[in-house]
Protein backbone atom coordinates (compact mmCIF):
# COMPACT_ATOMS: atom_id res chain seq x y z
CA UNK A 1 0.00 0.00 0.00
CA UNK A 2 1.66 3.13 -1.15
CA UNK A 3 0.99 6.84 0.99
CA UNK A 4 -1.11 8.70 -0.98
CA UNK A 5 -0.82 12.37 0.47
CA UNK A 6 -4.05 13.82 -0.95
CA UNK A 7 -6.17 10.82 0.47
CA UNK A 8 -4.18 11.14 3.86
CA UNK A 9 -4.89 14.98 4.02
CA UNK A 10 -8.63 14.01 3.32
CA UNK A 11 -8.77 11.57 5.98
CA UNK A 12 -7.07 13.55 8.33
CA UNK A 13 -10.15 16.26 7.83
CA UNK A 14 -12.75 14.06 7.89
CA UNK A 15 -13.83 13.94 11.84
CA UNK A 16 -18.03 13.14 11.59
CA UNK A 17 -18.10 12.59 15.65
CA UNK A 18 -19.68 14.96 17.46
CA UNK A 19 -18.55 14.96 21.34
CA UNK A 20 -19.73 16.57 24.19
CA UNK A 21 -18.89 18.25 27.15
CA UNK A 22 -19.26 15.87 30.00
CA UNK A 23 -17.14 17.93 32.74
CA UNK A 24 -15.39 21.87 33.66
CA UNK A 25 -12.65 22.16 36.28
CA UNK A 26 -10.94 25.25 36.70
CA UNK A 27 -7.90 25.81 39.86
CA UNK A 28 -8.30 29.57 41.09
CA UNK A 29 -4.53 28.59 42.43
CA UNK A 30 -1.37 27.03 41.13
CA UNK A 31 -1.51 23.66 42.96
CA UNK A 32 -4.86 23.71 44.64
CA UNK A 33 -7.90 21.08 42.96
CA UNK A 34 -9.89 21.73 40.30
CA UNK A 35 -13.12 23.25 41.12
CA UNK A 36 -16.32 21.66 39.24
CA UNK A 37 -18.00 24.63 37.21
CA UNK A 38 -20.92 24.10 35.01
CA UNK A 39 -19.69 26.50 32.45
CA UNK A 40 -16.76 28.71 31.90
CA UNK A 41 -16.11 31.48 29.66
CA UNK A 42 -13.09 30.74 27.49
CA UNK A 43 -10.56 34.16 26.48
CA UNK A 44 -8.04 34.84 23.72
CA UNK A 45 -5.03 35.83 25.67
CA UNK A 46 -5.66 34.03 29.31
CA UNK A 47 -7.54 30.51 28.83
CA UNK A 48 -10.58 29.47 30.90
CA UNK A 49 -12.03 32.40 33.06
CA UNK A 50 -11.47 32.11 36.56
CA UNK A 51 -8.74 29.55 35.98
CA UNK A 52 -5.23 30.11 37.75
CA UNK A 53 -3.55 30.01 33.83
CA UNK A 54 -3.10 33.32 33.16
CA UNK A 55 -1.40 33.36 29.90
CA UNK A 56 1.95 32.82 28.57
CA UNK A 57 4.07 33.90 25.58
CA UNK A 58 3.28 30.76 23.73
CA UNK A 59 -0.50 29.91 25.31
CA UNK A 60 0.46 26.36 24.68
CA UNK A 61 -1.31 24.90 27.68
CA UNK A 62 -4.41 27.42 28.33
CA UNK A 63 -6.69 25.16 28.35
CA UNK A 64 -6.01 20.90 28.98
CA UNK A 65 -8.92 18.23 27.60
CA UNK A 66 -9.33 14.20 27.72
CA UNK A 67 -11.48 12.08 26.67
CA UNK A 68 -14.14 10.45 29.49
CA UNK A 69 -13.17 7.34 27.23
CA UNK A 70 -10.27 7.66 28.82
CA UNK A 71 -11.24 8.13 31.96
CA UNK A 72 -12.60 4.42 31.68
CA UNK A 73 -9.28 2.89 30.74
CA UNK A 74 -7.36 4.72 33.67
CA UNK A 75 -10.06 3.30 35.84
CA UNK A 76 -10.11 -0.18 34.09
CA UNK A 77 -6.38 -0.33 34.61
CA UNK A 78 -6.17 0.71 38.34
CA UNK A 79 -9.19 -1.57 39.29
CA UNK A 80 -11.56 1.19 40.04
CA UNK A 81 -15.18 1.75 39.07
CA UNK A 82 -14.92 5.11 37.89
CA UNK A 83 -12.11 8.12 38.69
CA UNK A 84 -13.29 11.86 39.33
CA UNK A 85 -12.15 13.92 36.36
CA UNK A 86 -10.63 16.66 39.32
CA UNK A 87 -7.81 13.96 40.54
CA UNK A 88 -6.32 14.18 36.28
CA UNK A 89 -6.03 17.92 36.52
CA UNK A 90 -7.81 18.47 33.48
CA UNK A 91 -9.82 21.50 32.39
CA UNK A 92 -12.36 19.86 30.22
CA UNK A 93 -13.54 15.97 30.01
CA UNK A 94 -15.40 15.08 26.92
CA UNK A 95 -16.98 11.73 24.92
CA UNK A 96 -17.58 10.89 21.61
CA UNK A 97 -14.42 12.09 19.88
CA UNK A 98 -10.93 11.18 19.64
CA UNK A 99 -9.10 14.26 21.05
CA UNK A 100 -6.10 12.97 19.39
CA UNK A 101 -7.72 13.33 15.84
CA UNK A 102 -8.00 17.37 16.47
CA UNK A 103 -4.33 17.64 16.02
CA UNK A 104 -3.27 20.29 14.05
CA UNK A 105 -6.57 21.27 14.02
CA UNK A 106 -9.37 23.94 15.00
CA UNK A 107 -12.41 23.07 16.72
CA UNK A 108 -15.39 24.49 18.31
CA UNK A 109 -16.44 23.93 21.82
CA UNK A 110 -19.65 25.49 22.68
CA UNK A 111 -19.32 29.41 21.76
CA UNK A 112 -15.41 29.35 22.19
CA UNK A 113 -12.54 28.19 19.42
CA UNK A 114 -9.84 26.24 19.65
CA UNK A 115 -6.39 24.89 18.53
CA UNK A 116 -4.65 22.17 19.82
CA UNK A 117 -1.37 22.70 20.86
CA UNK A 118 -0.08 19.54 22.28
CA UNK A 119 -0.16 16.37 24.50
CA UNK A 120 -0.97 16.48 27.78
CA UNK A 121 1.27 14.33 29.46
CA UNK A 122 0.53 13.01 32.88
CA UNK A 123 2.46 14.63 35.86
CA UNK A 124 3.84 12.90 38.94
CA UNK A 125 0.67 14.07 40.84
CA UNK A 126 -1.01 11.35 39.14
CA UNK A 127 0.43 8.50 41.60
CA UNK A 128 -0.20 10.64 44.20
CA UNK A 129 -3.92 11.57 43.28
CA UNK A 130 -4.87 8.02 41.72
CA UNK A 131 -2.25 6.28 44.08
CA UNK A 132 0.24 3.29 43.27
CA UNK A 133 0.09 3.37 39.80
CA UNK A 134 -1.75 6.07 38.38
CA UNK A 135 1.17 7.66 36.88
CA UNK A 136 1.68 4.49 34.40
CA UNK A 137 -2.12 4.35 33.88
CA UNK A 138 -2.29 7.98 32.74
CA UNK A 139 -0.17 7.47 30.31
CA UNK A 140 -1.44 7.56 26.91
CA UNK A 141 -4.59 8.53 28.11
CA UNK A 142 -3.81 12.40 29.16
CA UNK A 143 -5.51 14.14 26.69
CA UNK A 144 -4.63 17.51 24.77
CA UNK A 145 -3.60 20.89 25.61
CA UNK A 146 -5.05 24.28 23.41
CA UNK A 147 -4.91 27.59 22.52
CA UNK A 148 -7.91 29.74 22.93
CA UNK A 149 -8.75 31.25 19.04
CA UNK A 150 -11.92 32.66 19.47
CA UNK A 151 -13.40 33.76 22.93
CA UNK A 152 -16.46 31.85 24.11
CA UNK A 153 -18.68 30.42 27.03
CA UNK A 154 -18.34 26.65 27.48
CA UNK A 155 -21.22 24.86 29.49
CA UNK A 156 -21.76 21.52 30.40
CA UNK A 157 -23.29 19.13 27.14
CA UNK A 158 -21.97 21.74 24.35
CA UNK A 159 -21.01 19.62 21.13
CA UNK A 160 -17.59 19.48 20.54
CA UNK A 161 -16.57 19.67 16.49
CA UNK A 162 -14.25 20.02 14.09
CA UNK A 163 -14.01 23.14 11.77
Amino acid sequence: MSYDEPVMKQLLRSIPQVGKVEWIGIREERKAFPMAVPAVVAELKTGLKGDHFKGSISGKRQVTLIQKEHLDAVSAILGRESIDPALTRRNIVVSGINLLSLKSQKFKIGEAVFETSGICAPCNRMEENLGPGGYSAMRGHGGITARVKEDGEIKIGDSVTLL
